[in-house]
């Protein structure tokens, strides 16, 4: 069967870094696109991140350039996100979803991620301290 698997979350002080894990099985990983999102209670859910793995391309939205960076290794089936200076609003819970492509629209004239993937994770809590 399909699974992603997220790791890596916790509890960390603002200003630190933190990189979370994204275990894929059961399907091509190389014929497929990684992203990653976020939901904090109470609040919509948010797109961080994309990688086609074939190509190793990446793809950030506007409100999320900066801080975030994405990765994957091949041979481990995983992709990556770190967060580096995490600050308080980035508590939440991150997961990861797969896809044949990353999927992007131009909204209120800003680059965004469509939450249009075939597998999703269960998602890793990530609580930034004050």
């Amino acid at each position: 069967e399909v699974r992603l698997v997220e790791s890596g979350g916790g509890l960390v002080q603002a200003g630190g870094s933190l990189r979370l894990s994204c275990a894929a099985s059961g399907f091509t990983f190389d014929d497929y696109a990684i992203a990653w999102f976020r939901q904090a209670p109470g609040k919509e859910r948010e797109g961080i991140s994309c990688i086609g793995i074939s190509e190793g391309s990446t793809y950030y939205p506007d409100s999320m350039k900066g801080r975030f960076t994405i990765s994957s290794d091949k041979a481990k089936n995983t992709a990556y996100l770190q967060i580096s200076n995490l600050k308080h609003e980035d508590t939440a819970l991150y997961y990861c979803a797969a896809g044949h492509v990353c999927a992007w629209a131009s909204i209120n004239g800003a680059v965004a991620l469509r939450d249009w993937y075939d597998y999703w994770g269960q998602g890793t809590q990530v609580t930034v301290a004050s």
